[in-house]
């Protein structure tokens, strides 16, 4: 065989990478630019083009051009879409035209490479179960396109099948490794992305929470150690807008300044009421990926977790973007006073509107404010004022002008949860309440199989916090004054899943709940799922120590050390059988089990012996499907020949034993060493 016969790269070959192109790259989606994502379907219809038959391989001036050209115009987009997105981009479009050029097996063992760096990396921005599956058969089958190079051309179950057993074999390593190394904080950080973000954000308008009803997706999900307040209690706080322009609500500058020197535990003014005995609820949250800082509690909320910092607005804030599943422990204090003393600073924040905007609406707080001289009275006032008047709660509320509260309040009548908010804040202001508008989520949807609370993006809600002396920060919800079920029930229960949710996702798993059977498989696979996050994606230093303590008992380095030594050789054992290189059942006939060793490494190679077969008529085949072995395992055959069916005397019996033996092992070893080239010549 030449030297370019050798380097020849097999339609067998050239199938696995194209199964193995679409695979690796499919998860990558949301990173790929349209343009990129357009060059790697050029690539992927002209490598099939190529594959049939159709077309000829591209010339090097073409690839080197398209290369060029992406790198540079990656380059002028970068600080637009992110560094770490272009990064990306650049390694698939590389993967991508390094694959329609190929024109030996080291330009594909250059792609298999690229592969696992890709899948590596989307193992890194996606964890989830579904994801850690889907990388799972993209690591075998980028494996698959290796031994294919040095395979039978046909024989692609074999490939498939070697691959997984590779997969396979690695994954008990994998799991002492995982048990058994130490938590350690990551070496680097990964560049942020400049993606869209999901979610709440900083600055909110009349429509905004309008855009969240829309969207089925998973915001979070709890878990209460105890018994978990009713539905009309869970309000999750996110963020705190206190600055109001007379259309966008948005969060104070003096917050945000802090947030480089935020403290680690509550605010001072917490901090000396804890020693009341305040009702504590301690729960954990899995927050989902949203790009953004914000997390999520009840009421005033405390984290030990690392990389969790304390507002003095008493939100929680990460000092990382959420851009994988967070897992953090929370405990809520329900008794505990929000700023019992408002700073002349906070004071003005909050009682600040914007000059002449809403006289309509001022007028009608000023009536309050003669009406109700106390301020608790007042806001009862203004709470009971929603429900007496003819006010509807909509999702399409009219549209507003430039004074939008008047238009809402006075004229249309008719809204959601932040009009409502805003009206009932900007009324407080006048009267001379500080008040502000808190967002987050109202309400969950009890997992029963595996005991967890899930919130969903159209669970946002909005509601107020007005300061009140001797009380600190009240929470106020007027829709709960307009729609009482849909805060004592939740979302479901006052409007329509396919008028809000599903209408933008006709097929999300939510659209099944009516269905008894469907919806329980639904929460099934939400419960394997949220299993997977709490004990693979959140396995800390406590989790750890707790499961070797149930291995082990007492952790030692001695013990430690031991169960790591009898779980490699275990693994070692098994992958020496797997691969022939040991037996536990064997005859009493050394030479026999020497023959059949080396016969049993062929038969996993694709070519076993019959038990009709003789070993001549066998070493023939032998010798026509691997020629390079040819010669070794005619040696075998004679020697073994010689030994069971000739009368030797006890000299020449052991001069012929050795020989077997030795010759037995060297083709073991040889196969072994081979095994990925043998294949090749068995046409």
């Amino acid at each position: 065989m030449t030297v370019k016969e050798q380097q020849r790269i097999s339609r067998h070959t050239l199938m696995w990478l194209l199964i193995t192109n679409i695979v690796i790259l499919s998860p990558l989606y949301e990173q790929v630019t349209l343009w990129s994502l357009a060059i790697c379907a050029i690539c992927i219809f002209w490598r099939i083009g190529i594959y049939l038959g159709r077309v000829a391989k591209p010339p090097k001036w073409l690839v080197t051009t398209l290369a060029f050209s992406s790198a540079m115009t990656l380059a002028m987009v970068a600080s637009k879409i992110g560094v770490l997105t272009a990064m990306v981009n650049l390694l698939i479009l590389g993967y991508a035209l390094k694959y329609i050029e190929m024109r030996n097996r080291r330009d594909v063992r250059a792609v298999v490479l690229a592969g696992y760096f890709l899948i590596a990396f989307t193992f890194i921005d996606q964890q989830s179960l579904l994801a850690s599956l889907h990388l799972l058969a993209a690591t075998m089958i980028n494996t698959c396109v290796l031994i294919s190079l040095y395979h039978d051309e046909g024989n692609f179950k074999y490939a498939a099948r070697l691959g997984a057993k590779i997969i396979l074999q690695s994954l008990p390593l994998a799991i002492i490794l995982f048990l058994v190394l130490p938590r350690l904080p990551p070496l680097w950080m990964v560049p942020l992305q400049n993606g869209a973000q999901t979610g709440l954000s900083d600055r909110v308008s009349f429509g905004d929470i309008g855009k969240l009803t829309r969207s089925s997706a998973l915001a979070f999900r709890a878990t209460f150690n105890g018994n978990a307040p009713s539905n009309d209690k869970l309000y999750w706080r996110a963020i705190v807008l206190e600055d109001y322009n007379g259309r966008d609500w948005t969060q104070n500058p003096r917050i945000i300044e802090a947030q480089s020197a935020l403290s680690t535990s509550l605010p001072t003014t917490a901090l000396s009421r804890l020693v009341a005995n305040s009702s504590t609820i301690d729960y954990q949250i899995i927050a989902e990926p949203s790009a953004q800082h914000w997390l999520f509690a009840l009421d005033v909320a405390t984290s030990q977790d690392l990389g969790i910092k304390h507002l003095a607005d008493f939100s929680l804030y990460a000092n990382r973007p959420i851009d994988q599943r967070r897992l953090y422990q929370v405990t809520s204090f329900n008794e505990l006073m929000m700023d019992s003393q408002l700073s002349d600073s906070s004071k003005t924040t909050n009682l600040t509107l914007p000059s002449g905007s809403n006289p309509k609406t001022r007028a009608l707080a000023q009536q309050f404010a003669i009406n109700y001289p106390n301020n608790v009275q007042r806001l009862n006032a203004m709470m009971r004022y929603f429900a007496q008047q003819p006010y509807y709660y909509t999702l399409q509320p009219p549209s507003v002008g430039k004074q939008q509260i008047d238009d809402f309040l006075i004229e249309n009548k008719a809204g959601f949860c932040v009009h409502y908010a805003s009206a009932f804040a900007f009324m407080a202001r006048v009267t001379g309440i500080p008040a502000r508008l808190v967002t987050g989520y109202q309400g969950a949807e009890f997992n029963p199989s595996a005991g967890y609370y899930g919130i969903y993006q159209y669970m946002a809600h909005a509601w107020v916090e007005a300061w009140l002396p001797g009380k600190g920060w009240v929470r106020f919800d007027p829709t709960a004054m307009i729609a009482p079920e849909r805060v004592e029930q939740g979302f479901d229960a006052f409007f329509d899943p396919e008028s809000t949710y599903l209408m933008d996702n006709p097929f999300s798993a939510l659209a099944y709940r009516d269905n008894a059977l469907l919806n329980q498989m639904r929460m099934q696979f939400a419960s394997v799922d949220y299993f997977w996050s709490v004990w693979v994606l959140g396995f800390n230093d406590q989790k750890q120590q707790r499961v070797l303590e149930e291995i082990l008992g007492e952790v030692t380095r001695t013990k430690l050390t031991i169960f790591i030594l009898i779980s490699l050789c275990i693994i070692g054992l098994t992958i020496a059988y797997s691969a022939g290189l040991i037996q536990f059942h064997r005859s009493s006939d050394k030479h026999l089990n020497a023959y059949y060793s080396v016969c049993k490494l062929l038969r996993q190679r694709g070519l076993g012996r019959a038990h009709h077969e003789g070993p001549l008529d066998y070493n023939k085949r032998v010798a026509a499907a691997f020629p390079d072995i040819a010669e070794d395992f005619d040696n075998l055959t004679q020697y073994f020949i010689t030994i069971k069916y000739q009368n030797l005397s006890k000299r020449r019996h052991r001069r012929f034993s050795r020989l077997l033996i030795k010759q037995s092992r060297w083709l073991k070893i040889n196969i072994i060493k081979q095994r990925l080239a043998l294949n090749k010549t068995n046409t």
